[in-house]
């Protein structure tokens, strides 16, 4: 066995992180009930230590965008509701008319979240209308950059190659301006998830559904209008998707398992996707030595719809993934001191300290969380969180 060395520094052991992402399209609908299963709840021995959430066609009338300006949407309470005391915070949202997207983490990951800015890039209307589009949260978690894209692409079968041009105009139009943020396409992370609106071409609507009902989904597969742009775009082949061994999650009928009953008769598609995408290393030269990169690797481990809910003409679909990752940061750069019991009738003084290596800029904040009725978790972006009522 090698002898340890006393004075060599240890190196930050390996993390692994559990990310669960919801897509779903709710069709201006409210909340249910119970959404235990969607946000895999009812599973033992989860451990689970991100949720990111991604909402299309929340109700964005008038009425619903006042509301929700002056108090917070239904479904951002419903969710808070329900996970602040499994120990989540909020950490970040970014909504654009009926698109909403949501990142909690548990609040021992807060001291490693950096950054956080977010983005909205409408398409509707030659980019002037947020009907469609996509929202955009950036961060980096422990010393890596993560981008997190919520989109809402064209409908209907004829317009895939409008599709496919706003997939790269969301792209296009990730820059962080001011921040020093590199090119998303360097990011160590995409997740990319939403109403992607993609359709079966060719088969008929009587051979889809009879495909779907024996559970023969290859012949489908096959001829997904997705699946066929992987095949031809060199950077669209670059974000992986886990298998479709569920059924197509539109178009049904609300508050049933039945597809589209309506005289349209819309033909079923999986319209709902969840992809990803890992930052490509460079090339090795032969006649030179490469450096070992970064420990970052993401797995899948679930990818599946949710037909028990019913209150939208789209099922809902989540992936479970587990991030490893040798942490960049490994102790926060700050500390937060808190010098007596805070509260919301009077000023608050916050202190922190700063270890030598911290290099500030004009960036800097310090949040206010809110965890659960009358109680608040002051972070700041690298350092300590402090929870205070």
């Amino acid at each position: 066995m090698a002898a340890v060395n006393p004075r060599k520094p240890t190196e930050p052991r390996g993390k692994t992180l559990s990310i669960h992402v919801v897509t779903w399209n709710v069709a201006s609908a409210a909340p249910p009930l119970d959404l235990s299963d969607l946000l895999q709840l009812n599973k033992d021995n989860l451990n689970l230590d991100i949720y990111v959430i991604g909402l299309q066609e929340m109700n964005c009338g008038i009425l619903s965008l006042l509301s929700d300006t002056a108090f917070e949407d239904p479904w951002s309470s419903f969710f808070m509701d329900v996970l602040s005391p499994l120990s989540f915070v909020k950490v970040s949202s970014v909504r654009m008319q009926g698109l909403l997207l949501l990142f909690f983490a548990k609040h021992q990951h807060l001291p490693f979240v950096q950054i956080l800015s977010t983005k909205s890039t409408p398409t509707g209307l030659f980019g002037y209308w947020g009907n469609k589009g996509g929202v955009t949260i950036c961060l980096k978690l422990y010393g890596y950059y993560v981008s997190i894209i919520n989109c809402h692409l064209p409908p209907h079968m004829a317009n895939n190659d409008q599709r496919l041009e706003h997939f790269d105009w969301i792209l296009e139009m990730q820059n962080f301006e001011g921040q020093d943020i590199p090119n998303i396409l360097e990011h160590d992370l995409i997740l990319w998830f939403g109403d992607m609106n993609f359709r079966i071409d060719d088969f008929g609507l009587h051979f889809v559904r009879e495909s779907i009902k024996n559970q023969c989904y290859s012949d489908l597969w096959e001829k997904d209008q997705l699946s066929i742009a992987k095949r031809h775009d060199p950077l669209l082949r670059e974000f992986q998707e886990g298998p479709l061994l569920f059924p197509p999650t539109y178009k049904f009928d609300k508050n049933s398992n039945n597809y589209d009953t309506s005289e349209k008769k819309r033909k079923p598609a999986w319209t709902d996707r969840i992809l990803w995408r890992l930052k490509r290393q460079p090339q090795a030269n032969p006649h030179t030595q490469r450096l070992p990169a970064p420990h970052f690797c993401l797995s899948l481990r679930s990818y599946v719809s949710h037909m028990m809910y019913c209150i939208s003409d789209h099922k809902p679909v989540t992936s479970t993934f587990d991030l490893e990752l040798k942490p960049l940061v490994s102790a926060p750069l700050i500390t937060l001191i808190p010098e007596r019991l805070w509260t919301m009738e009077n000023d608050m003084l916050i202190s922190y300290s700063l270890t030598p290596d911290f290099l500030s800029s004009p960036w800097d904040w310090i949040g206010l969380y809110k965890i659960q009725p009358g109680s608040f978790l002051a972070e700041d972006p690298l350092g300590e969180a402090q929870p205070h009522i």
